[in-house]
């Protein structure tokens, strides 16, 4: 080849380049220009359908383009997050998801971590975590749990909704804040475990403040803690950790949007400011609120952060041997 034939090629390459990347910024400048789809990793009519269907129809008149949910259940939610993560990085495919289900699923599934596949573009909600008691407990309040738990290692007794659930996760965090033992004891779902609780077979239960609250507002249960920095307007006279003293962490079962790694910045920040905007919105904060969640509106670095912090937590129950795969 030669000297002009390569500098001919080179000229071409770098025409090309530039092509592309014009391209890439009329696109970026365009989006969306069609429907967008939001995978749901869960069956439809649960929280997760119910949250991702409010939102993503706000977002999509501020986009101006239809948001089309598509429920893909299965695997504890990693089918959905493979079908998202093998569409283009085009951001018009988002998936829901959550620390749980991106980390701790494929972890217990001796899988992967599928974290690194996905950028964050906002958090949306987190469901309170409390922990819960009879109303004729001996148990006025955390400060006599963990001093049973001190004097009498294994004694105390704390039901969850199955191993690796924000549930399980928080009580693990708890126990190893305040250097205590339960008896941790998990339960196939929430229901059999507060009927265990109601019938005096277990003296404690984690549960999401959606299935308690009910129960707390009847009397029938006293929630003793919320597994969160702060106390929640919900049962604002229930203690958080940070009351307690405890160090604070974020237990509650907190969800929000993702979208493929490769997703150019542009419009991950034009996703955000959509998913925000809905978040925002009146009507459909006041529904969130109404299915017992705490609504979330971050930046795409608080989203971030968030994540970093959880896998930070749970690590550490990975490297004392708390938490194993199945």
């Amino acid at each position: 080849m030669t000297i002009i034939e390569r500098r001919a090629l080179i000229g071409a390459g770098l025409v090309a380049l530039a092509s592309a990347g014009v391209a890439a910024r009329a696109s970026a400048q365009n989006f969306p220009s069609k429907p967008i789809r939001w995978v749901i990793p869960f069956p439809a009519a649960g929280n997760y359908d119910v949250t991702s269907r409010l939102v993503g129809e706000a977002m999509g008149r501020r986009l101006g383009q239809t948001v089309i949910p598509d429920n893909r259940p299965g695997a504890g939610g990693i089918v959905g997050l493979e079908v998202a993560a093998n569409a283009p990085a085009d951001g018009y495919t988002v998936v829901m998801g959550s620390f749980s289900v991106l980390w701790i699923g494929p972890y217990l599934a001796g899988k992967p971590s599928m974290v690194p596949l996905f950028a964050p573009i906002s958090l949306l909600t987190t469901v309170p975590m409390v922990i819960v008691a009879k109303t004729d407990s001996r148990f006025a309040d955390m400060k006599a749990v963990f001093a049973e738990a001190r004097a009498k290692p294994g004694t105390v007794s704390i039901g969850h909704a199955g191993n690796g659930t924000t549930n399980h996760i928080g009580i693990l965090r708890l126990q190893v804040n305040e250097k205590v033992q339960f008896n941790i004891i998990p339960y196939k779902g929430s229901g059999p475990g507060l009927s265990d609780l109601m019938a005096d077979q277990i003296d404690l239960y984690t549960d999401q403040l959606t299935t308690s609250l009910p129960q707390i507002k009847a009397g029938k249960l006293k929630a003793l803690l919320v597994l969160s920095p702060e106390r929640i307007s919900q049962l604002p006279d229930v203690p958080s950790l940070s009351n307690i003293g405890t160090q604070p962490f974020d237990g509650g079962t907190t969800a929000g949007v993702f979208a493929r790694i490769e997703t150019p910045a542009p419009m991950l920040d034009t996703l955000n400011g959509a998913v925000v905007a809905a978040l925002k919105d009146e009507e459909v904060s006041r529904k969130l609120v109404e299915l017992g969640a705490v609504v979330r509106p971050s930046t795409r670095a608080e989203f971030a952060a968030y994540m970093k912090d959880q896998e930070a937590g749970v690590s550490e129950l990975v490297k004392s041997g708390l938490l194993k795969p199945e």
